[in-house]
């Protein structure tokens, strides 16, 4: 198997394993807080929260994970939407690091568990993808889009921003940190909507196609990687361009098929 393919097929696989296993884990931790049903119950006691063993992990592995993935962008291939999940690794890396410093912890742990619900399905949609099984890939883009959509555009908003905007501000008032806090949530809103502007315009494309395609967002690879790749797709003229997906560069492709 090529080293390029190889990529392609190794990088989701270990994504799609921790995803799914940190979501498993954090749903069935938040199940048991109390913040999980009354968001009011992240600001009661604040700053003097206790922090729980199982909280503690939940932490480490959400910053190692993220903090691989910010030192994989330089090492993978880079892409076009390097710069925004560049930003997006910065914003999740700030957030988690300083919620943790400020005890913000409830809160954070509610950001990191809405965020994991839909990114186990972006990689399982990418696997089926090289496993060319389109049907089964098609199936879960738009299962992951609807999740998507759902979670970031509706419950982060109004669930999440909500409490530490408002709730926060009513409980324990202003402090200098609020506004940074506040400041990096809306940054990662703001990408949220950049991303689902991308699924819709993929979903809307694929209904027209009939599938849905590759990634939109191509490799921007050495000159010599870009000579190879030509003389391959040379080598087999006349077949399908949909053999797999390009190797996928963070957590969180919103555009990961698209127009080739």
């Amino acid at each position: 198997m090529p080293s390029l393919k190889r990529c392609s097929y190794l990088s989701p696989r270990w994504r799609f394993t921790f995803y799914l296993c940190i979501f498993c884990y954090g749903i069935r931790f938040l199940w048991l807080s109390p913040w999980f049903w009354d968001t009011r119950q992240c600001w009661h006691n604040y700053p003097f929260q206790p922090l729980s063993k199982g909280l503690y992990y939940y932490y480490i592995m959400e910053l190692a994970f993220y903090w691989s993935l910010m030192f994989s962008q330089f090492t993978d291939i880079k892409r076009k939407d390097f710069l925004i999940m560049f930003v997006h690794h910065l914003a999740t890396i700030g957030l988690i690091t300083f919620s943790y410093i400020n005890n913000m912890v409830r809160v954070g742990t509610l950001v990191m568990c809405l965020h994991d619900a839909s990114d186990f399905l972006l990689e399982a949609a990418k696997l089926s993808n090289y496993a060319k099984y389109q049907r089964l890939c098609d199936t879960l883009f738009v299962i992951f889009g609807a999740v998507f959509m759902v979670t970031r555009l509706g419950i982060y908003p109004f669930w999440v921003l909500n409490s530490t905007l408002f709730e926060s501000w009513e409980i324990i008032g202003p402090y200098p940190s609020w506004w940074f806090f506040n400041g990096l949530l809306l940054i990662l809103q703001l990408l949220h909507i950049i991303w689902s502007y991308l699924i819709t315009r993929i979903a809307f494309k694929a209904l027209l196609r009939g599938k849905v395609s590759k990634d939109d967002r191509s490799d921007v690879e050495s000159s010599s990687e870009e000579e190879d790749e030509t003389l391959s797709t040379k080598s087999l003229s006349g077949n399908s361009s949909n053999n797999g997906a390009n190797c996928v560069n963070g957590h969180m492709g919103g555009s990961c098929w698209a127009e080739e």
